[in-house]
């Protein structure tokens, strides 16, 4: 840390209660958003209050320092990047104050979708809707005045702000509302008490306004939406000025709000929309017109790339949308009554099909499941740009314009020729209700030509589109793509913003290069480093199971890859991440990150963890970087569940790159007592199975529980599963591996340390399962567990070792035919996923990767091909269905029930409430048992408390967690089926076993 950071730092720490940090990691986390920008802070100060707020406001104005704050950190435009200290109001300060009857009083850090969560359990909720709302804070959402598709019929936060507590940039403190203008201009005080300091503020601004009146009236822009600039129309008038409506939109560059007061709005009753198909884009421009007159609630559309991308990840949209679709209008409408909705549904479809001619196709939807599927293709798939392969990649720096409705066919038209004659792709997503325009050109950013080639088309497009009235920011904020255009657009007006900035900030600290140009700026200025500063791969070692020796850094600063990738690869999947902030969500429609969804800190987002080790490749951190401690700290936040990997928009593989910098960190550190011990955990259990009488003891004596806990980590609270009396390979025979002519399946049986020395009853089920069904059995007794602690906890050197022999152990069976599965998810994702990560480019390791697969997904497999035994017994069973997170890795869907529900009697209800909290040995940890135990609150409590005789799951420490917090059994699907099948018997008497809620 510099010496100028570390001095902040430390005289942050003796003025707020809150976190402050200025170490070379946590400004790095803070230095990227969603936008296409990087600045490093000088620090990061996570308030508690409105007095923290006020103390760090004072020591920047005393230091004359930049503060910049911050929610989400989803802005497309840079507005919450700067040198100076950032104010991330997303950590702690995310309470709802005060909920009335149509009105809330929130901190700025809460999230909108949470808010609207909880306005929805009471019949209400805020209307604007920005597209990321699972993750925008609502202090993010009034700094740029978001609104989203339904600003038909909500319109924006500025017309529903009521009033908010704001700090200025001396930390005075007030709530900004509408205010009386005093008739006479207030004496000049020094040292004015807050009431004069507001007084003569108020004063000043409209005394601003009405010398500029005529300015601000002949430079006023009259699209819909309109985002740039400040907003100084309308805010004065009958002598009362409006500051909360003025400092909607500001960007945090007048004052900071800490809390703010918004009206809310009924929940329409009922709703419904459409799909309307085009085969041009002008068409559906044109169309945009006769859909207003029938006063929809929504309007969207969707260009011909965007339905593309939609088609390929979704067969429901490949058989929806004809694939010469050129765009398509998602149009929405409620109403008090059903009939209302479908009548105007109806109206539509004749005005554009059958009056006008110009939709080729019309899909209404006709259920609330449909509705969901038309708005997850407006939705989902504009940040499923990022999947996008190739160096071009989806740049936001002309994704906010809006244009007045009459216009937008002749502007699209003018857009299309401009992409055309600079030979550039680009995807087209609007809200075309009220004339916004997303348009997200595809380009290289480490090519300089392509750099100069943003400047070109932003200002080509910029040009035409002032000539039809339409404004360079519709909804996005001006931040730092867009400031440098503002006095194209405003002219004479710029120099009223900048007094209006001086008026309220007069030393300009306050998120200064955003609104107000600065001279010189340019929207290519601090672009995110996208180019790895790195050697080249050095040549192979002798040791073929080792990853490439590829190495980060100069200047004598190397370290070595550890897994199977070069330099490139690294670099592309870091960099694949756009900074969306779809991983900070807790919505409970994800799984996402579950370390996050308790903590909701940056740090333990998975961008975080990408914006770490893209820093560290591009150069902007050291290339030993990776080795330090507080990069660890941020890795170890990941805990291999891989829900990130899934559920990012762009697919960015964060697990990966976290095990690539824990082992890197290993390799040169290695690893505390406790890390050591539990990545070794399935050595530990292999020794403790020689005398299961005494392990079992030792696990439930209070005393040994002490012990254990100082030894190996583990919490003495934790409940521990029973060893069995011997490891099912220590008692079983080895089949020998044969060829059979015949067209018999046959199995190679892979045993997790769960199976082998704690539950082998499974293992027995497992088998007199395949047995019943002619499936031939292989279980080579030389296998050794799949190591997945040891390479989560990046210990690969030893991880290696075992992967290698088990692979030389199951490579020979399937050679001979056979498949390889498994009853435990971890186990199929190690030897499908990780095993090929971890060891070189090896025929053996693909060739066993892609013949495994887990136990119930074969078994489904044989029920596809009609080779499954449908004799089951009738079970009068209600069971709750818990997915696990690496079952879900694994993307095959569900088969577990799919089996389940072949069985008579039997009532399986999914049960999503997310992670378990277990994830792995991390549960077990002393330091993590009670996160562990919050994360997996709302699962175990469903299961505790819901209709259920049991739970099933696949996944062995998943049964651990949810065994420790409920009464009821937890049993492998596997099992049941054995059961349904007469051959084993439940651990519990269905007829007798009572199900009463809460029991």
């Amino acid at each position: 840390m510099d010496p100028e950071r570390q001095r902040i730092e430390e005289d942050l720490r003796g003025l707020v209660a809150g976190e402050v940090r200025c170490d070379d990691t946590a400004v790095q986390l803070y230095a990227a958003d969603a936008s296409i920008y990087e600045i490093r802070p000088l620090g990061v100060v996570r308030p508690r209050s409105t007095d923290d707020v006020v103390a760090v406001a004072r020591y920047a104005s005393e230091q004359n320092l930049p503060v910049h704050a911050r929610g989400g950190g989803s802005g497309l435009a840079g507005a919450a990047l700067g040198r100076g200290i950032v104010v991330d109001f997303s950590h702690s300060m995310r309470r709802v104050l005060k909920l009335q009857t149509d009105s809330v009083l929130v901190q700025a850090g809460v999230v909108h979708g949470e808010l609207n969560r909880l306005l929805a359990s009471h019949g209400r909720l805020f209307g604007p809707d920005p597209a990321t709302t699972q993750v925008t804070t609502m202090g993010g959402v009034a700094a740029i005045n978001a609104t989203g598709s339904h600003f038909l019929r909500y319109g924006t936060p500025r017309d529903h702000i009521r009033q908010q507590q704001v700090v200025l940039a001396d930390g005075t403190t007030f709530i900004a509302g509408v205010h009386q203008v005093p008739k006479f201009e207030p004496e000049y005080i020094e040292s004015p008490t807050t009431e004069e300091r507001v007084e003569r503020l108020v004063w000043q601004i409209a005394e601003l306004i009405e010398r500029n009146r005529t300015i601000i009236n002949d430079t006023a822009i009259y699209t819909a939406v309109n985002s740039c600039g400040y907003h100084l129309r309308n805010v004065l008038k009958d002598g009362e000025l409006n500051l909360a409506k003025l400092l909607i939109g500001s960007e945090g560059t007048l004052a900071l709000s800490t809390e703010l007061e918004f009206s809310t709005q009924v929940m329409p009753k009922h709703v419904g929309c459409m799909l309307l198909v085009f085969d041009s884009l002008d068409k559906a421009a044109r169309a945009v017109q006769h859909i207003l007159m029938v006063k929809p609630s929504a309007c969207d559309l969707m260009d011909r790339r965007h339905l593309s991308l939609a088609r390929e990840l979704d067969v429901r949209y490949e058989q929806l949308i004809p694939g010469a679709a050129e765009a398509v209008l998602l149009v929405e409408f409620d109403g008090d009554t059903r009939e209302q909705v479908d009548v105007n549904l109806n109206e539509v479809v004749e005005l554009v099909t059958s009056t006008h001619h110009l939709a080729a196709e019309a899909h209404v939807a006709t259920e609330a499941s449909d509705n969901l599927l038309f708005w997850e293709l407006a939705k989902r798939f504009v940040p499923t740009l990022h999947k996008l392969q190739g160096v071009r990649r989806s740049v936001p720096f002309v994704e906010d314009m809006a244009v007045p409705i009459g216009a937008l066919p002749v502007f699209l038209r003018h857009l299309q020729d401009v992409l055309k004659h600079e030979q550039v792709t680009a995807s087209v997503f609007g809200h075309a209700g009220h004339g916004q325009l997303h348009v997200r050109p595809l380009l290289d950013l480490s090519n300089p030509n392509e750099k100069r080639r943003m400047e070109r088309i932003a200002g080509q497009l910029y040009e035409k589109l002032w000539l039809l009235g339409g404004t360079i920011s519709g909804g996005h904020g001006d931040g730092l793509s867009r400031t440098p255009f503002i006095a194209g657009q405003y002219g004479p007006l710029v120099g009223v913003f900048r007094e209006l900035k001086r008026l309220f900030d007069p030393d300009g600290i306050l998120n200064p290069g955003k609104v107000v140009p600065q001279a010189g700026a340019r929207m290519i200025h601090h672009l995110r480093s996208v180019v790895a500063d790195v050697d080249r791969p050095a040549p192979a070692t002798d040791d073929s199971s080792a990853a490439q020796p590829a190495k980060l850094g100069g200047a004598g600063q190397l370290v070595a890859l550890q897994l199977n990738w070069d330099i490139d690869q690294v670099t592309h999947t870091a960099r694949a991440c756009n900074g969306c902030a779809a991983c900070r969500t807790r919505s409970p429609d994800t799984r996402m990150c579950p370390v996050y969804r308790f903590a909701p800190r940056e740090e333990a987002s998975p961008r975080a963890k990408a914006n770490i080790m893209r820093a560290v490749l591009t150069g902007q951190l050291p290339p030993d970087a990776v080795l330090h401690d507080s990069v660890k700290e941020v890795a170890d936040l990941c805990v291999n569940c891989q829900m990130c990997r899934l559920e990012c928009p762009a697919g960015v593989d964060i697990p990966r790159l976290m095990v690539e910098a824990k082992a890197e960190y290993v390799a040169s550190n290695g690893l505390d007592m406790h890390n050591w011990m539990l990545s070794r955990i399935d050595s530990l259990v292999r020794f403790a199975s020689r005398l299961p009488t005494i392990t079992n003891w030792v696990f439930r004596n209070r005393q040994t529980r002490w012990l254990m806990e100082k030894i190996l980590g583990i919490s003495q609270a934790r409940t521990l599963p029973k060893l069995a009396v011997h490891s099912f390979l220590d008692r079983a025979t080895k089949h020998r591996l044969e060829h059979y002519d015949d067209d018999r399946p046959r199995v190679v049986l892979f045993l997790d340390t769960f199976a082998n020395y704690f539950d082998t009853e499974l293992t027995e089920a497992m088998l007199k399962v395949l047995r019943h069904n002619g499936v031939e059995v292989c279980i080579p007794t030389s296998q050794q567990p799949c190591a997945m602690p040891l390479i989560t906890a990046g210990s690969l050197d030893v991880a290696r070792r075992i992967a290698h022999r088990n692979v030389a152990t199951l490579v020979e069976a399937v050679r001979l035919g056979y498949t390889v599965i498994s009853t435990e998810p971890t186990a199929v994702l190690a030897l499908t996923r990780e095993y090929p990560a971890m060891l070189a480019d090896d025929e053996d390791v693909k060739l066993v990767a892609e013949n495994t697969q887990d136990a119930c997904h074969y078994l489904w497999r044989l029920h596809l091909r009609g080779r499954l035994k449908l004799d089951f017994e009738s079970q009068n069973l209600e069971l709750a269905h818990h997915v696990p997170c690496h079952l879900k890795a694994l993307e095959v869907g569900v088969p577990s029930a799919n089996l389940l529900r072949l069985i008579p009697g039997l009532r399986l209800r999914d049960v999503e409430k997310g992670c378990s909290g277990m994830a792995g040995t991390w549960g077990l940890k002393k330091e993590n048992y009670r996160n562990s135990l919050r994360i997996g609150l709302p699962l175990i409590s469903e299961v505790r408390d819901g209709p259920y005789h049991a739970s099933v799951t696949e996944c062995s420490t998943c049964k651990i967690q949810i065994d420790h917090g409920s009464h009821k059994p937890t049993l492998h699907p596997i099992k049941v089926i054995a059961a349904a099948y007469g051959l084993m018997d439940l651990p519990f008497d269905a007829a007798d076993a009572a199900i009463v809620p809460g029991e």
